[in-house]
């Protein structure tokens, strides 16, 4: 398996964390930038910079636009949903429009996700 971090990325992720797109920066400045838990943005994780990444809850959250949803994109995300998986985490895909129009719903599902699996892996180690 390839090594999660991956220098050559590094300066691509610098550049999209400054130019991201207006639903990246909602999401990330009005609510997981003050999460309670911990959420990286434009992070590398191998191969690729996912838009952001919860290390504690194994979470990544995609917000995409219309081109994940054409027969190429989907076949790319695919291929990357793969690759994060064999590291044990979540790909959660959430439109853009989502966050245009739903936005307390979209944080209300993230906060769900994560509080779950952060629940789930304190039963694990509970049971060990």
């Amino acid at each position: 398996m390839q090594r999660k971090h991956n220098q050559r990325l590094v300066p691509i992720a610098k550049t999209l964390r400054k130019n991201m797109t207006r639903q990246e920066r909602r999401l990330w400045y009005d609510f997981l930038r003050a999460y309670p838990v911990r959420f990286n943005r434009q992070k590398v994780l191998g191969p690729y910079v996912v838009d952001f990444y919860c290390a504690s809850a194994k979470l990544v959250i995609e917000i995409d636009g219309s081109q994940h949803y054409a027969y190429a994109g989907k076949a790319q995300d695919a291929g990357r949903d793969r690759f994060l998986a064999g590291y044990g985490l979540r790909v959660v895909r959430i439109p853009n429009n989502d966050v245009d129009s739903r936005f307390p719903e979209v944080c209300e599902h993230i906060d769900h996700l994560v509080k779950t699996a952060l629940a789930s892996e304190q039963a694990e180690k509970e049971a060990l």
